[in-house]
């Protein structure tokens, strides 16, 4: 590059609106502290090697496992309770969603009177095997949440 191409750059400092330019091939004079020719202070004054921890974070800190101990039994109940609650749910709405396109009720359906461009959709067997599909995958979840669950 040749030394009378400038880059403008925008300058927050130089006020708003301001521009300036500034040389490729100059030096860089800038210093962080302009007013005056003292190094700026280190962010942290307690240095240590990379990768280290600070004091007090809670990388540092021993963590203890929580023992069986420290979960209540009510505690302990309501966990069991809501994944039960997540499994039934979910083979509930799994069954419901691969058994319900596939009755009369799903394509002989009044509000699909109105639109018959709607109807023949729903009434395709692509968007029924796909909301089966999608209750297969509920079911399979829900009881692969339930094989998962470990009272730890």
């Amino acid at each position: 590059m040749s030394s009378e191409s400038k880059l403008p750059f925008d300058s927050a400092a130089a006020g708003v609106g301001a521009r300036s330019t500034v040389s490729p091939d100059a030096p860089s004079s800038a210093s962080p502290n302009p007013s005056s020719d003292k190094p700026a202070p280190e962010m942290f004054a307690e240095t240590s090697p990379p990768g280290t921890p600070l004091k007090g974070s809670p990388a540092t800190e021993q963590r203890k496992p929580a023992s069986p101990e420290s979960v209540s039994r009510g505690q302990l109940w309501l966990r069991r309770l809501g994944v039960l609650v997540f499994v039934f749910l979910c083979a509930t709405v799994g069954v419901m969603l691969m058994l319900l396109p596939w009755r009369p009720e799903w394509s002989e359906n009044p509000l699909l009177l109105r639109s018959p461009m709607l109807h023949d959709l729903i009434a395709s067997g692509f968007t029924r095997g796909v909301v089966t599909g999608l209750g297969l995958l509920n079911v399979w979840i829900g009881f692969w949440e339930a094989l998962q669950y470990r009272e730890d």
